[in-house]
This record gives C-alpha cells, sequence and structure tokens, in this order.
C-alpha cells in the first residue's frame, strides 16, 4: 500500500475518525493529482494479498500487516461509497479521479463532539490557545450529536491579516456577507459583521493564507487539492493559492460557494454525501449560481431550530396573464410581510424563494415602507380592487401600472380613512380579508369581527360581533382570543386561515364539514405552528436585508 493514499484516507478521517480539532500539522502535502505518480504500482488483490506462510519483512506473524491491510481496504471502500463510486476495495480510475478532486480540508468521518476531548497535546503548535478557549465557551451539543452555537445572533470579521491577494477587501467582505445571508435565510441565525470588537468577541474569524498560515496547525497545499478548511464553532481559512473569483466572474472558483460551505462546518455541520448539497466535500462544479437544497435547510434547523416569528398580512396576489398564445390566465402567488419586507412562498416548493426577505416597496411602489396591516383583493364579477391597510388609513393599489393609485378611476384620493372608505369600520385594525363566499370584508379588530358588505357598502346586520361567535372554536379553549395578526384566504389549500404570534387556525371548511358534520360554520380547527406549515420564513440581519446576489 503506497503511503500516499494511506495519509489520504488517514488525513481525511476513512481509516481512523479524526479529531479536526486536535490534529496536529502533517509535514505531507498533498498538491495536483498527487495520485498519479504511484498509479502503476497499484495492482488488483484480495484482502490477503500475501502468503500467510511468508510475512513481510519486520512482522514475523504477519498480523500487523494483515490487520492493516484490511483496514486499508475498508477505508478504501468507505471513500468509494460515500462518493458515489463502484464499490469494490480496489484503487481504480474512478477512485482516482474522486480522489483528485478539489475538496475542503475538514476530514469527512470526525470522532463523535460529544466523546470527550482528547487530553492536549504536548506537542508544539502555532495555533493559539485562545481558539481553544472560546470555542469552548460558545458551543453547546445538540441532540444531533454535533455542536452548534448557544446564540442566534453572531458575529464575524474577516481578519486584517488575512485577506486575499486576489480580490479587494471590499469585494471579500461582500462575498461573506452574501454567504452569511445565505445562511440566515434558512435558520433563525443572524449574522453581523464585526469590525471593532476586541477579536476574542468574535465568534467567527475569516482568513487567508498559504503554506502555514494564520498560526494555524494545518498546512495549505498549494493549487488545486484543498481550497479551505474550518473549525466547529470557530475559524474559516482560504488557501490564497488558489484562484477565487467573485459570483459574476464566470471563471475560476467560487469564494462565496466555498464559504457557504466551510460556514455550515462552523455552525456545526459535517460532509454531507449527497448529490446537490452544499455540504459535499467536493466544492465541484466551481458555478456562482447555486442555492441551498432542502436536505441543507433541514441539517441545519435540527441543529437551531426553524424560523419563527409573527407576521403584518398575509395574502395571495392575484393577477392576469397572457400566455404565448395570446390567452388570458389567471396567476397566483403567497406572500408574507413582516416590518416592511415580503417573503414569496412557492407553494409547489414548500419554502419561500431564495433571496427573500425584499423590501415591501420594491414590490408595491407606494405602500407604507414600515409594513401594512392588511391587504384585501375585492374580487366579484362586479369588481377587482386590491386595497393595503395601515393605520387609520388605506390605498387602493393600481394593478396595471403596478403602483398605489394617487386617484382611482372613481376619483377617490389616496391615501384614505379607513372609517371614510369602508363606513362603520373604525381604523386602526389587527388585519382583514376578503371572502368571496358572502362577498364580505372581514375586519379584525382586538375581539371584535366586522362584516363589511361590499355591494351594499355598509356593514353587515348584527356586525360587529365578538371573533369566538363568527369563528367559533372546534376544541373550547383552543382559540387566537383576538389581536389576530393576520386573515388569510390560500387559494393553494383553498382554506382561510388565522394567524397569531407563531401559531396559526384554519377555518373548516364546507369539505372540512362534509367529512365531520358536527364541525361549527368556520369553526377553528385546533392550532398549529406557523413554522411547521410554512416552512423557511427567515429573518435576516438588517445590515444584510439590502444584499442582492
Amino acid at each position: 500500500m503506497h503511503v500516499l493514499l494511506q495519509q489520504f484516507l488517514s488525513r481525511y478521517g476513512f481509516i481512523k475518525p479524526v479529531n479536526w480539532e486536535e490534529i496536529q500539522f502533517d509535514e505531507t502535502s498533498f498538491s495536483g493529482d498527487f495520485l498519479d505518480e504511484f498509479q502503476a504500482t497499484i495492482q488488483e488483490g484480495t484482502s490477503a494479498s500475501h502468503s500467510r506462510d511468508t510475512p513481510p519483512a519486520g512482522d514475523p506473524d504477519g498480523h500487523e500487516s494483515q490487520t492493516e491491510s484490511q483496514a486499508f481496504i475498508s477505508a478504501l471502500k468507505e471513500f468509494q461509497r460515500v462518493s458515489g463510486l463502484l464499490v469494490t476495495g480496489v484503487f481504480d480510475e474512478a477512485t482516482k479521479e474522486a480522489m483528485n478532486k478539489p475538496r475542503c480540508g475538514v476530514p469527512d468521518m470526525e470522532v463523535d463532539l460529544n466523546t470527550p476531548a482528547a487530553p492536549e497535546s504536548s506537542s508544539d503548535s502555532e495555533t493559539s490557545p485562545l481558539l481553544t478557549d472560546l470555542v469552548s465557551k460558545r458551543r453547546r451539543k445538540r441532540e444531533s450529536g454535533f455542536m452548534a452555537f448557544s446564540k442566534e445572533v453572531l458575529r464575524w470579521r474577516l481578519i486584517g491579516e488575512g485577506y486575499s491577494s486576489q480580490l479587494t477587501v471590499e469585494e471579500q467582505r461582500y462575498i461573506f456577507r452574501l454567504a452569511f445571508r445565505m445562511w440566515s435565510e434558512v435558520s433563525p441565525l443572524e449574522f453581523v459583521e464585526d469590525t471593532r470588537s476586541p477579536l476574542e468577541d468574535v465568534d467567527i474569524k475569516l482568513g487567508f493564507g498559504t503554506g502555514r498560515h494564520l498560526g494555524c496547525n494545518q498546512r495549505f497545499d498549494g493549487t488545486g487539492q484543498e481550497f479551505a478548511h474550518a473549525w466547529f464553532l470557530g475559524d474559516i481559512h482560504f488557501d490564497d493559492d488558489e484562484h477565487f473569483t467573485g459570483p459574476n466572474a464566470g471563471s475560476g472558483i467560487s469564494l462565496l460557494k466555498v464559504a457557504v460551505h466551510e460556514i455550515g462546518h462552523v455552525l456545526g455541520l459535517p460532509h454531507i454525501y449527497r448529490p446537490g448539497s452544499i455540504m459535499q466535500p467536493s466544492y465541484l462544479p466551481h458555478e456562482a449560481a447555486f442555492e441551498m437544497d432542502w436536505m441543507d435547510r433541514k441539517e441545519i434547523q435540527h441543529l437551531y431550530g426553524g424560523c419563527r416569528g409573527r407576521f403584518n398580512t398575509v395574502f395571495d396576489w392575484i393577477r392576469r396573464e397572457r400566455t404565448s398564445y395570446g390567452e388570458v390566465v389567471l396567476r397566483f402567488n403567497t406572500y408574507f410581510v413582516r416590518d416592511g419586507w415580503y417573503w414569496l412562498y412557492e407553494n409547489r416548493n414548500n419554502r419561500t424563494r431564495y433571496g427573500d426577505p425584499v423590501a415591501l416597496q420594491a414590490g408595491w411602489q407606494g405602500v407604507p415602507g414600515d409594513g401594512v396591516d392588511a391587504h384585501v383583493h375585492v374580487w366579484s364579477r362586479r369588481r377587482d380592487a386590491v386595497y393595503f391597510f395601515k393605520g387609520t388609513q388605506f390605498w387602493r393599489y393600481d394593478t396595471e401600472n403596478d403602483r398605489v393609485f394617487r386617484q382611482d378611476p372613481d376619483g377617490h384620493i389616496y391615501p384614505r380613512l379607513i372609517s371614510e372608505g369602508f363606513p362603520g369600520v373604525p381604523g386602526p385594525i389587527d388585519t382583514a380579508f376578503y371572502d368571496r363566499r358572502d362577498s364580505h370584508i372581514y375586519f379584525f379588530k382586538g375581539n371584535q369581527v366586522y362584516a363589511f358588505d361590499v355591494e351594499a357598502n355598509s356593514l353587515a346586520r348584527g356586525s360587529p360581533k365578538n371573533i369566538r361567535n363568527v369563528f367559533p372554536p372546534v376544541v373550547s379553549r383552543d382559540h387566537p382570543d383576538g389581536n389576530v395578526d393576520a386573515a388569510y384566504f390560500s387559494y393553494t389549500h383553498n382554506a382561510i386561515f388565522l394567524l397569531k404570534g407563531t401559531r396559526f387556525w384554519q377555518v373548516a371548511g364546507s369539505r372540512d364539514r362534509r367529512r365531520r358534520p358536527f364541525l361549527p360554520r368556520n369553526g377553528l380547527l385546533p392550532h398549529r405552528e406557523v413554522d411547521q406549515h410554512w416552512f423557511d420564513i427567515c429573518n435576516v440581519h438588517p445590515t444584510t436585508l439590502r444584499l442582492t446576489r
């Protein structure tokens, strides 16, 4: 067995799991197609390639060599398995190609982080003793067996002595802001660039270097093999011998993609052997346009939980579009709004659009910049009008010109008072929605519901009513009892939902009542958690809200 092949399998934990936080610098450097040099010396064999009667020199009984051979073949098979190759235990051309792929320097197989830490090595190392101390204070064990930060707002810094020689400092910082934001978009974590605090107060430190670098106990190998490495809940180092480029360069190695991968390690994720995962050991391909797939999202949320929070309003935006055949069709998209920002929810994919949230005014020109209380689309055979409500006022939206009306076709000037446009409804309101079943707008205010008859332009008889009378609970104590955040009719689910805090209640529809005749009209089914029904509606830190890819 050639020493370089054994060193490769050992370095990445296939022969024996590696404690990446304790591993010391190995003088052997893997560079370029390092396995080419001994390809001719490797021949197909069995697990017992030497005779039992002729043990190798230095091993009179043969036991150590047999054990070592078995360990090597098992390690090679494991590498082939996780790489999606035919598992043969033979170093063939496909295995050589897989080993030569550019990759992350973090071992593929690591020790269980729930086991006691190994005693500190007495060997000299240039790694700062401060790192071990800082990491131990900031990490915690999760049920998954991996480590995770014990807080949700994390500070990071590109350290001054670790700038890249290939990109400007501003380009580097911008790319790292994007990389951190991508993780923030799918988890409850928020990331803040901190350039002023003492270095020991910064959670994640990033830097570039070559060879022996930044006081690290690992060495970069030059161009072509290891691009970067990271420590769980610690630092990220990038090999400045590599040709890193920005997101739109069209060539070179995407620093954004490598950074997203390494940040995943810092946050507690191991390598994931699944096509499409950002956490694959190999960075190939180097495309800048990539997305966090469903399982990557679920892995990080397994460590840190889902994204929770209340919303100002939720609505389906209906519009007319003309197909390539000239036909007019109706389409809709779902939007969640919070504090002046919105997420487009892709119901078919059961997730938010990549790159959200976006400023509300970027999607709807002229609406209040700090958010809205309600969106109402009055849609019937006689009327088609869209309204936004905020405080005591409301605006009508011009869908043809994609902006609020200054003056609508009826001559009304906007904004208008709610009490003026909808007599009997006092502003401000909590939320509202239009019910096509009876052509009424239902306005929610405290524990009262105002049913407004659009055709009669007046309150319906008997309004307002207590919310429990209009939307009675199916389970007596399971009810929002007023101050609802959002009332939403979903065209995807053909159902009405009331949202309050992190919970929602679905209104029993006609189909539910046919299956269960005992359900009351508009009865509220038992509550569920919003983040268990609509996924990945995550805040990002205000400093990264306006970043674009």
